[in-house]
């Protein structure tokens, strides 16, 4: 017996609602070939680091992850100076032979989930440095296909390692002309791909320019617009401008009232595209600079086709299970800690709401889901709903002539006369 006989017992009443636990949907993930990165960088080895970690990058070397990097500081915002990344190195070929090479680091990057190998080394992260990808790119590598009627290997394979990470990836299409993005974007199919259909032009020393793929500086914007939004990644980044590249890779001739420009029909397609400012146009996208139009993913399904929704729906599913799992376990199951679950998750959807992250939510916990037999095992089903806001695509005005107008002139007029009468 350890309660005193002649004393006071503090007994702590834990059955208050928790207060949410947010995670990071802003963490980069990249998985490509660095053929010059040093020893320490090793193959499938995922590590972590900041992307102004200068050493960490001169390790890494030059190429294509390099310039994605410089792609996403190129777009952060005031008072933010870094992005979390985590990187994958793959293996690349020592061929001559452009196509050769291509083919062979591709396939490298597709790697084998059996091994743990290529993009399926971004699962390790995890476990390896306690944070987990959830923008992913694969720069250079996602644009190509053997024949028009065939997938690109890397997009093909990466859904279902995005599904396991529960990230999107921003993937290159081809640049070079609509027909061949079409024919591209008509093999895939997933609400965890957001697909490009620009490239960008960056300035070289010592003169001119250089053609590079776009993913680092769209992937930097949605890094920007969720540290705007502190944290939550429930908003579009669409209508952003692009900085740090001299020019799109091509002209794509776009109005805001005209569908029958190239610019919308490659975003009915579901394209991102990087527009350039014109002066005295109306029907530009700005007036000035280049910026990036897309909010599409390549789902089927239209319930998440923007993948604001489908990052926000991941960010709440992602609280619920870090908020909600300190019950199991340490409560029996009560009327006091259904209740309290149910309190817990209606505050976090409640604060989500406040701050114009979502629209509406409902919790409820129905008797039809909830047996007594299901009770007495322990488990219970609680069911929430929530409406994260859909991005302003279209503004529908109409115009009318104004008849009131008329007869309050009127009005006005008759009035004035009438007391200039009255005065003489």
């Amino acid at each position: 017996m350890t309660e005193p006989t002649f004393g006071i017992v503090f007994n702590r009443d834990d059955t208050e609602p928790r207060p949410a636990v947010d995670s990071d949907l802003s963490v980069v993930g990249i998985a490509a070939p660095a053929p010059m990165a040093a020893d320490g960088i090793g193959f499938y080895d995922p590590i972590e680091f900041n992307s102004d970690d200068v050493t960490t990058i001169n390790a890494i070397g030059n190429g294509v992850v390099r310039d994605a990097l410089d792609g996403i500081n190129d777009q952060l915002a005031e008072f933010q100076r870094a992005a979390r990344v985590v990187f994958v190195r793959t293996e690349h070929s020592t061929s001559t032979d452009p196509v050769t090479k291509l083919n062979e680091e591709t396939a490298d990057i597709v790697g084998d989930s059996t091994a743990g190998t290529g993009m399926h080394a971004l699962l390790k992260a995890g476990q390896k440095l306690a944070v987990i990808p959830r923008l992913i790119m694969f720069p250079g590598y996602t644009a190509h296909q053997s024949a028009p009627d065939e997938a690109n290997p890397v997009c093909a394979e990466a859904t279902g390692v995005l599904n396991k990470l529960l990230g999107v990836a921003v993937i290159g299409g081809p640049a070079t002309s609509k027909q061949a993005f079409i024919d591209w974007r008509e093999t895939l199919q997933s609400d965890r791909l957001i697909p490009l259909a620009s490239t960008v032009k960056i300035a070289t020393q010592p003169s001119g320019t250089i053609e590079r793929p776009a993913e680092g500086r769209i992937i930097g914007i949605g890094v920007r617009r969720d540290y705007e939004k502190n944290g939550k990644p429930f908003h579009s980044w669409a209508n952003q401008p692009v900085q740090g590249i001299v020019a799109p890779n091509r002209f794509i001739d776009f109005s805001l009232t005209d569908g029958a420009t190239e610019g919308q029909e490659l975003l009915a397609a579901n394209a991102g595209v990087i527009l350039r400012g014109q002066v005295g146009m109306e029907t530009a996208i700005a007036s000035g600079g280049f910026v990036f139009v897309g909010t599409d993913t390549l789902s089927e399904d239209s319930l998440w086709q923007f993948y604001n929704q489908v990052r926000g729906r991941d960010f709440i599913h992602l609280l619920l299970l870090k908020t909600l799992r300190y019950y199991l376990g340490r409560f029996n199951l009560t009327g006091q800690t259904i209740q309290a679950v149910m309190n817990t998750m209606e505050f976090a959807l409640r604060d989500l709401k406040a701050e114009g992250h979502i629209l509406g939510y409902q919790v409820t916990f129905t008797k039809d889901k909830n047996s007594p037999e299901q009770l007495r095992t322990g488990k219970f089903t609680v069911r929430f709903a929530a409406e994260e806001p859909a991005p302003l695509r279209k503004l529908v005005i109409e115009s009318a002539r104004y008849r009131a107008a008329l007869d309050a002139m009127l009005d006005e007029l008759l009035t004035q006369l009438q007391l200039g009468q009255a005065v003489s």
